[in-house]
């Protein structure tokens, strides 16, 4: 609990560090995004399951109370070992009544391949047109030089904004919401490394779980 309080007071200060941007746009570093707010509601956003199918994120949240992750890709080894982690307190999350989905740029034929190498067993959706991540005030360009690396080593398999071809990532956030589309708590962190604890996300969930 100590350090679920810890991580707390890190999204907090983080958050009050940075205003929502009206704007909704690509931030030039991770350390400027501008993520969305405890007591915000999520935006309309439409995105894609790994059938290509689509699926309005405000409809699903209205379903149940939701665990939202969003994270880099199926290419990022954090992010799977994040996926993997989540897997492991699944049961638990969804006896507290809540459902589980994580957003990435990934394409939905890249989403499918993920399901069956990691067995994943929660939603897995696509934002591959930024719209989801650009709403949530998570969206940053990647810095061109690091880009150029990571196109070296892995292609083309990285979402870029209009016009451009910038790369473009969401820095890692766990959200949960109320059936309303209400943010109840909020875990943002710009340092891709370091991900919110599976046992602290369980955490979280027990806290904020719908009573009665």
């Amino acid at each position: 609990m100590t350090r679920l309080i810890t991580l707390l007071i890190s999204a907090i200060a983080f958050s009050a560090s940075v205003v929502a941007d009206p704007q909704q746009g690509i931030a030039e570093s991770p350390l400027e995004v501008h993520p969305l707010l405890n007591s915000q509601l999520v935006p309309s956003v439409t995105l894609k399951d790994h059938k290509g199918e689509k699926v309005s994120l405000n409809q699903l949240a209205a379903q149940q109370p939701t665990l939202l992750v969003f994270y880099r890709g199926g290419w990022c080894p954090f992010c799977n070992q994040q996926l993997a982690s989540l897997q492991q307190v699944l049961p638990q999350i969804k006896d507290l009544g809540y459902q589980v989905a994580a957003i990435s740029p990934d394409t939905p034929e890249r989403l499918n391949a993920s399901r069956i190498d990691g067995e994943i067993d929660y939603t897995l959706l696509s934002d591959n047109g930024l719209d989801a991540i650009r709403a949530f005030g998570l969206a940053f360009f990647l810095e061109d030089s690091l880009a150029k690396r990571y196109r070296d080593k892995m292609g083309s398999v990285f979402a870029t904004a209009d016009g451009t071809d910038r790369i473009v990532l969401p820095v890692p956030a766990v959200y949960l919401l109320d059936t309303d589309g209400k943010v109840q708590f909020s875990y943002v962190n710009p340092d891709y490394r370091v991900r919110m604890p599976e046992t602290l996300i369980l955490e979280a969930a027990k806290t904020y779980a719908p009573r009665g």
